[in-house]
């Protein structure tokens, strides 16, 4: 069992939570970004820094991901990408993406960019509140009792 994040963009409170987990469950941590990140020490976590651009953390995750590991990340067609190869994917808000729900997700987000693309500014999504950071918390500690 393996534990990847998206960590570009994923916010510190919930690295923390991750860091946490990690360290007290002995499952492999590694948070994949293009820009330095600091980690705790310890041998369960670990960063890697990929060079910059457009889904570069994204595919170095795709390719390593294993079925039934972990993956954190809040963009939805990376998440198709790792379900479709048996990943398990939680965003940061602490839901789900499945096989079943994907699509409808895909379906969502592609909408939103027809919106942006056609000029209409829907804004981006807020910061993770603490009942998010709960929420996510809930899922990963159940998700790792189970193994």
């Amino acid at each position: 069992m393996h534990i990847w994040v998206d960590a570009d963009s994923c916010p510190k409170a919930i690295k923390n939570i991750l860091f946490k987990a990690a360290m007290r469950t002995h499952i492999p941590l590694t948070l994949v970004a293009n820009r330095p990140l600091h980690v705790p020490s310890s041998p369960f976590v670990k960063s890697i820094l990929v060079p910059g651009g457009a889904d570069v953390a994204d595919a170095f995750i795709a390719e390593r991901v294993h079925s039934g590991e972990l993956v954190i990340t809040d963009d939805v067609p990376f998440a198709a990408r790792v379900i479709s190869k048996g990943g398990l994917v939680l965003t940061t808000r602490g839901k789900w993406l499945t096989p079943q729900n994907i699509g409808e997700a895909l379906s969502f987000r592609n909408f939103k960019e027809e919106l942006r693309g056609n000029g209409i500014d829907i804004g981006g999504p807020p910061s993770p509140s603490l009942r998010d950071r709960q929420n996510f918390a809930n899922h990963l500690d159940r998700f790792l009792s189970r193994l």
